[in-house]
């Protein structure tokens, strides 16, 4: 078990015995609100606020055609010598494999794979003018495939080739109603300022959601696989009444696609295998989905795998593009519970995606702007006979990978999906439905591997882990949509019982406890002069930050729908604070209160105040750790004061990260920290009295101040 360092040693209690003592003198609130000054804020009225959102000028129409078209801000100034030769390598890197991904999911969705390449074509141009973020690779995703081919399969089969026909058309309507209504679902959410609506999918949610989906699609894939004839199923335990029937019907195994599916299985896992090993020496990872396509569609033509050994093939792809019709939305309110789940789903995989890039690449990205342009992905997708897109992981990595500069990566892959529909479709017309079948199962070992999740969750917060078992067992009982409907209002209970567990012992529940966080910000706070008291400095005007410190409070609880918001906060407000209120120390001098005489690491120091904070899930505590290792590495100590009691029993027993907790100091108040940090520089701050005004009333408030000490 971690022990909490020692606050003060003996020679740094007598040194704080030894200051100033109105450091230590303790006044009410209603002294403190005459000595600070508060300002009163009056909220303004309706007419004010309206007045105020609809104030035009040419500055903010300006401002506002560049919100909404992000390509007029970054097209103009677009270097062709600096940006062309990466975004090219890019573009054609992706678009590659926009090809068998394409087409894969397109048979997930369950329609024909000709509408997996509209797909990889019209979202890629509606991307380009609205998005915002220069990594994500927009187009067909396996996880909305897959919810969109749970609705679609309640299309009934029929027996009759004519009347298959009709079936395909269905199938076909219906994946199309669904992405309309879902794009319809994501501008209505943009336009309620709903960008943030994603966060509500906390990560054992989706990734337990996740791990399910890639279950079923794996058993999906099996008659393909062996040419078992097997139903589609829905309502309960789909997954498990399709397994049956391949068990049932193993005798009646195609040895042609057994054969065809052992064989690409071994050429594509042994070559992932050989792009993993020499990753560091290949400028850009071989394609191997598209080298197993280009092999199996020349081997079931020289072969005939179709006649002579009852293969099934991709079958009849028409060449052009189809003409924009708008649906018809017959079936939009039994459409509707599936239509939103993919909306949240689709734009809660963007979102989080786009955040990691831009963290890490050091830009900016709008989750509201692309929720408007993946709004409208869907909808003008939608009249194209286009399936719900998001952005892949796999294609996203590729994209960064191969140095990519803008979005006009995006338009480059479009450019070769069109292409490939206007001249070079139809050569994959004698594709192995197999190949394409192996491809989806192979590409969804990353899915698998979150069953490592377990082991971690177990180990730093087991209430999140029970969420993560609920959302898989709920998806695999109830199917995609209804799954993750159960998944959310489960996960929504925990939070609640956390919540709940924690303001037991009080006397009333507040109710801004049980709202969401996101409406409260984080708090930047100074110190009064003549008290140890800390306060808001906008509310304050007497409240004065201390040199060389940033003291931050959070009036809520941390968890996933929140940390992400108030964790950026934090960074911003360090980074800024650590140019504008320097602790007057050198990099370069030792320390004078360190007898190792090493050098001065830390110029600047965070107090967190958790004092407020009931409770902290995994997410958020990961969160911390990351915040506390990026600020030291910037020359940023962290300190924590006011730690409630579970806080802090997390932090000692149950930290997902326990080395972590070597960049933290915990403190039992914001003064505690403060005098730490002012008793560790290497010149400590000369700390000087502040008068008090000499009015009557402040003169008697002085003496009762003196009387106190």
């Amino acid at each position: 078990m971690l022990s909490i360092p020692m606050l003060l040693t003996p020679g740094e209690r007598k040194e704080t015995l030894c200051r100033p003592p109105y450091q230590a003198v303790a006044v009410d609130e209603a002294q403190l609100d005459v000595l600070g000054q508060r300002l009163e804020q009056r909220p303004l009225s309706f007419l004010e606020r309206v007045k105020t959102q609809c104030c035009c000028s040419g500055a903010r129409l300006k401002s506002l055609l560049l919100g909404l078209f992000p390509v007029l801000s970054w097209l103009p100034r677009y270097s062709i010598r600096e940006n062309a030769v990466g975004d090219l390598v890019s573009g054609i890197s992706v678009g590659i494999i926009q090809l068998p991904q394409g087409m894969a999911n397109a048979m997930l969705v369950g329609v024909p794979p000709v509408f997996g390449l509209y797909s990889s074509l019209y979202p890629l141009i509606v991307y380009f003018i609205f998005g915002t973020s220069r990594h994500l690779s927009i187009g067909t995703f396996a996880i909305l495939a897959i919810m969109i081919g749970s609705v679609t399969a309640k299309v009934e089969l029929l027996d009759n080739a004519v009347e298959q026909i009709d079936v395909e058309a269905a199938k076909v309507n219906v994946a199309v109603q669904l992405t309309f209504l879902c794009g319809l679902i994501q501008l209505l959410m943009y336009l309620l300022r709903g960008g943030g609506v994603g966060r509500w999918l906390s990560d054992p949610v989706i990734r337990g959601y996740t791990t399910a989906a890639g279950l079923h699609v794996m058993v999906l894939q099996l008659p393909l696989m062996t040419g078992i004839p097997a139903q589609r199923h829905t309502g309960l335990l789909p997954s498990v009444w399709t397994l049956n029937d391949v068990l049932h019907g193993v005798t009646s195994a195609v040895p042609g696609a057994l054969s065809v599916s052992s064989v690409s299985m071994v050429i594509l896992i042994g070559g992932k295998i050989l792009n993993e090993r020499f990753k560091n020496k290949l400028p850009v990872a071989i394609p191997w989905e598209l080298i197993l396509i280009v092999m199996g569609t020349i081997l079931s033509v020289q072969m005939d795998l179709v006649g002579q050994h009852k293969v099934q093939v991709v079958g009849h792809i028409p060449s052009g593009l189809s003409p924009p019709v708008l649906p018809s939305l017959s079936q939009a309110r039994e459409l509707f519970l599936p239509a939103l789940s993919v909306a949240l789903v689709g734009f809660s995989f963007l979102s989080a995606l786009g955040s990691v890039f831009a963290n890490k690449h050091g830009y900016h990205v709008d989750s509201s702007q692309d929720l408007l342009a993946l709004g409208l992905c869907n909808t003008v997708g939608g009249m194209f006979q286009c399936f719900a897109v998001s952005c892949s992981f796999s294609r996203s990595m590729v994209q960064e990978s191969t140095s990519v500069k803008s979005q006009m990566a995006g338009l480059l892959s479009a450019l070769m999906m069109l292409t490939i529909l206007l001249k070079i479709g139809q050569l994959f017309e004698q594709l192995p439905k197999a190949v394409l079948a192996v491809i989806i199962v192979v590409n969804l070992q990353g899915l698998m591997a979150q069953f490592k999740d377990l082991c971690l969750l177990w180990k730093c917060d087991r209430l999140d882990l029970v969420v993560w078992v609920a959302s898989l067992i709920s998806t695999l009982v109830f199917n995609l949509d209804l799954g993750l409907a159960v998944a959310v209002i489960f996960s929504l209970l925990t939070l609640i019982y956390r919540t709940q567990r924690q303001v037991c012992t009080l006397i009333y529940i507040p109710l801004s406890i049980l709202s969401s966080s996101s409406s409260s910000s984080t708090v930047v706070l100074g110190r009064i002069p003549g008290t140890d008291c800390y306060r808001d400095v906008l509310l304050y005007t007497k409240a004065k930050p201390v040199a060389g410190v940033t003291i931050l409070s959070y009036p809520s609880p941390i968890y996933f729908a929140n940390s992400q918001l108030v964790f950026t906060q934090i960074r911003q407000t360090v980074s800024r604070d650590h140019k504008k209120n320097p602790a007057g120390v050198h990099t370069s001098s030792s320390s004078s209160s360190s007898s190792s005489g090493h050098t001065w690491r830390h110029t600047h120091c965070m107090v967190l105040d958790l004092s407020s904070v009931t409770f902290m899930d995994s997410v958020a505590m990961l969160a911390l750790f990351k915040v506390a290792e990026d600020l030291d590495v910037q020359g940023v100590r962290v300190f924590l004061a006011g730690c409630p009691e579970r806080i802090l029993s997390q932090l000692q027993t149950q930290g997902c990260k326990a080395d972590s907790l070597s960049t933290l100091c915990l403190f039992p108040s914001v003064h505690h920290a403060v005098l730490r940090w002012l008793s560790t520089l290497p010149r400590p701050l000369e700390v000087h009295r502040v008068s008090l005004p000499r009015s009557s009333e402040d003169l008697m408030r002085k003496s009762i101040l003196t009387k106190c000490l």
